[in-house]
């Protein structure tokens, strides 16, 4: 999927995360779609709910199943999502074994179920470079936390404080986000199989709730206790985080920004951006990424908060929105933080030594 807000070679070269992206790709959807329509009739068969052997031969058929892009893209353009015309050609590849695929399920649960595999992957990537961040802050504070500064209320000078309280400042809400993710992760990583209505496995009869229990620990996720395809409270919540986490690395770059103006020199850094009209100029770049990005994500929390009102049993307009949100906001988050690290280990002195 590509992004509006790094679609151009500049704007990505500025904002795009290519790894994070890489989880949000056509491919990878398309991947984690095999992945559900595999799980599902490896279990429909494994519980007599299907012909086993059937369902071992629509198996076989899914192993090396690639479906036509284009055709996806005109039947999403059509139906308003890829899954209709993907199990279309899925089932013509399997032939008879085609009835054992797809039973039960509805467009819904192989587009959440995907998207809740790429924010629990996304978790990931994120919680791996939150720590990185740390560690350069710890890194600062040995090295100039003893130093003293000038500290700052209304951007005005105050009192005198030691470097390490600015620092303090900047990693506790970066702490308690890595602190979060583990359950932030945990939520969103949820099986959907709600079926057409969000009656889920129960369309199954008494075997549906082990089918749902067999698909979720094949896809690495858990079982919900109930249907979530209006429930969207998850995935939300992974994207107030994702908020947090930048608005806590756009007060670093705030700060950062502030400390560097000439005049007030609180901060050296080894390299800045360049004027085309000014060549004595040394902008601040990073730091001022960090507040675009944060206040970026912020943006986005008002429009995906209204993809919490999904009317009666299952929504198209407020499920669109999601997917035109979060991705770019997790691509943002990532590059947030790769910057940040980059700014911190960039710093050659913060105030003046004792």
């Amino acid at each position: 999927m590509t992004q509006v807000a790094t679609a151009s070679v500049w704007h990505k070269s500025l904002f795009g995360d290519d790894e994070l992206a890489t989880l949000f790709s056509e491919a990878a959807f398309v991947e984690r779609f095999g992945a559900f329509e595999m799980a599902l009739t490896r279990a429909l068969g494994d519980h007599a709910l299907v012909d086993p052997e059937l369902a071992d031969a629509a198996i076989a058929a899914m192993l090396d199943f690639r479906p036509d892009a284009g055709s996806m893209r005109q039947g999403t353009a059509s139906d308003g999502v890829p899954i209709p015309d993907y199990v279309r050609q899925l089932k013509v590849k399997a032939g008879d074994a085609g009835e054992a695929i797809h039973v039960g399920a509805t467009s819904q649960d192989l587009i959440d179920t995907a998207s809740a595999m790429a924010l629990r992957d996304a978790g990931i990537v994120l919680g791996e470079r939150l720590q990185t961040v740390l560690s350069a802050l710890g890194d600062l504070e040995t090295r100039f936390g003893g130093h003293r500064m000038t500290g700052r209320t209304r951007m005005q000078a105050a009192l005198p404080i030691d470097v390490s309280d600015r620092l303090s400042a900047w990693s506790a809400p970066i702490s308690r986000s890595l602190e979060w993710l583990a359950a932030i992760r945990d939520d969103v990583a949820q099986l959907q199989f709600g079926g057409p209505v969000g009656r889920g496995p129960e369309t199954l009869g008494g075997a549906g709730p082990a089918v749902a229990a067999a698909m979720a620990a094949e896809l690495g996720l858990h079982r919900p206790a109930s249907c979530w395809q209006t429930d969207r409270s998850a995935f939300v919540a992974f994207g107030n985080w994702l908020s947090m986490v930048t608005g806590a690395l756009g007060k670093i770059g705030q700060d950062v920004a502030l400390m560097a103006q000439q005049g007030i020199d609180e901060i050296e850094l080894q390299s800045g951006g360049s004027s085309s009209a000014m060549p004595h100029k040394h902008n601040p770049v990073l730091a001022e990424k960090l507040v675009t990005l944060a206040r970026f994500n912020a943006v986005q929390i008002g429009g995906l908060h209204q993809a919490m009102v999904h009317e009666q049993e299952r929504s198209g307009s407020a499920w669109m929105l999601e997917w035109m949100i979060l991705p770019p906001m997790v691509e943002a988050t990532g590059r947030a933080l790769v910057d940040a690290d980059e700014l911190l280990r960039s710093v050659t002195r913060i105030g003046l030594a004792d």
